[in-house]
């Protein structure tokens, strides 16, 4: 990936250091914040600390860290607890699962800092079983901070204790909820509930507890060596600092990239990922992941930030960035992530678990060309009902894809419900193959790859295909070498 515009603070020393060796985290400046805060600053101090430095939370919500923190911290109680939510479930997102592969150092300490600026003694990792190495590497750094003092009892001296322990998810989307997170940990169902009380409040066992995601976490011990007005000199004027972003989809440099806050979407897709692949046209890109929206080529130049995204009908979320080229199918896009929103649903509320699952019924009666103009009215308007009654962010965020194509896409769903045709060919119901009698020799190897024989015809000459029997598999397509065959 491109070094010019990215600028490394959570991945900082993934790559650089050997995760397994306590050593090389030390080297690099390594638990010095964390001694810092507990022999030369207040709960106070450290609090607002993360206030002035601007950070904000990096798994979706974008809530002030520091102000999260105070708030628990205001809370009396004899018991408090620190959570890192290691819960990544977005499709394409890798964001988290690389910082605890390749830094786990560096949100153990950044827990203990929490936990030292809210006077809690106790943090949970809540990572998904399905992260065999995270998990394998996390446990060595615990052992290995316990080993040395940095995690335990009376850190550097002082009267502060904490002690980490790892739970293991079982791989629930919705579990990435805080309050869900909060019910598996202490062996419920996975399932939000009404906010408030917030978990700063009444989370854990009732007692006040902060959430954190993986990379939130990550960017503490820096902010604290280096200063809040450091930190706070990136990005842009309410969004500061950097966000991790896992490039992928159409795009011919995937991977992690971190940028400053402001960072526009043509950097990120072409100075970063150096354009599409194929030299083929930019059509869109899905940010936020299955909560996010669509993007069109028009807000290319958009400065990415928490309000320019939500502005847009989109959202920040975790950092999943999936690329979109020509050939795809908005329709298909949106009905595969409400599929994957359907299926994850906790099921608790009315509004998610059959107001999604009804919309996913009439995106799939759209691509499969049985669509009406009533369905287009249905779709918008079961979004927005959706998104205003459902119990959690899963719920209420699941309608985005639907609301940003149909903003901005609008002539792909009118094409598949009026012509009955799908513009990128992508949707097999509505895609028709032909053969082009003047192209055609005759090889017969569209013939051969048909699974139904449909493909009529003899050697040496045009050959023709029997729609009615047609299944629209597109295996005819790929053997033809002469491009003979046509795809509307």
């Amino acid at each position: 990936m491109s070094g010019k515009i990215q600028l490394r603070i959570a991945l900082r020393n993934c790559g650089v250091i050997d995760p397994e060796n306590i050593l090389e985290y030390i080297a690099r400046d390594g638990y010095m914040a964390l001694g810092k805060v507990v022999t030369e600053m207040t709960p106070e101090e450290t609090i607002n600390t993360l206030k002035e430095s601007g950070l904000r939370g990096r798994g979706g919500g974008g809530f002030p860290t520091g102000l999260k923190l105070e708030f628990a911290s205001k809370n009396k109680s004899d018991v408090k607890y620190i959570i890192c939510n290691a819960d990544e479930g977005d499709p394409g997102a890798f964001m988290d699962r690389s910082i605890l592969e390749g830094d786990p150092h560096a949100v153990l300490e950044a827990m203990a800092i929490c936990g030292y600026a809210i006077g809690a003694q106790e943090g949970f990792i809540y990572i998904r079983a399905e992260y065999p190495l995270a998990i394998e590497r996390l446990n060595i750094a615990i052992e290995q901070a316990y080993e040395r003092g940095l995690i335990g009892k009376k850190l550097f001296g002082s009267d502060f204790s904490f002690d980490i322990k790892l739970k293991y998810g079982a791989g629930a989307f919705v579990c990435g909820e805080e309050t869900a997170l909060i019910n598996s940990i202490e062996g419920l169902r996975g399932e939000p509930h009404f906010k408030p009380p917030y978990p700063a409040e009444k989370g854990l066992w009732n007692k006040p507890t902060t959430v954190n995601n993986v990379e939130t976490l990550a960017n503490i011990p820096t902010i604290i060596n280096k200063g809040a007005k450091w930190f706070s000199s990136i990005g842009t004027k309410t969004s500061k600092g950097t966000k991790v972003f896992a490039l992928a989809g159409n795009v011919k440099k995937v991977g992690l990239v971190e940028v400053p806050m402001g960072t526009t979407l043509r950097e990120i897709v072409f100075d970063i990922g150096d354009g599409i692949e194929g030299g083929k046209e930019f059509k869109a890109v899905q940010t936020g992941g299955p909560s996010g929206g669509c993007i069109p080529a028009q807000f290319l130049d958009i400065p990415i930030d928490y309000e320019s995204l939500k502005s847009i009908g989109s959202m920040m979320g975790s950092g999943g960035m999936i690329i979109m080229d020509e050939d795809t199918c908005m329709v298909d896009i949106a009905k595969y992530y409400l599929d994957f929103t359907t299926d994850e649903s906790c099921g608790k509320c009315t509004a998610c678990r059959i107001g999604n699952k009804r919309l996913f019924e009439i995106l799939e009666k759209i691509t499969n060309g049985d669509g009406e103009a009533e369905d287009l009215k249905k779709l918008k308007e079961l979004g927005d009902i959706i998104k205003d009654t459902s119990l959690c962010g899963l719920g209420q965020t699941a309608p985005n894809p639907i609301l940003s194509t149909m903003k901005y896409f609008y002539d792909e769903y009118e094409a598949h419900v009026f012509d009955k045709t799908c513009p990128a060919g992508i949707c097999s119901s509505l895609t028709k193959y032909e053969i082009d009698k003047e192209k055609c020799i005759g090889c017969t190897l569209c013939a051969k790859a048909c699974p139904v024989s449909c493909i009529s015809g003899k050697v040496r000459e045009p050959h023709e295909i029997e729609q009615d029997k047609c299944i629209k598999c597109g295996a005819c397509y790929k053997a033809c070498k002469f491009d003979a065959i046509t795809k509307s």
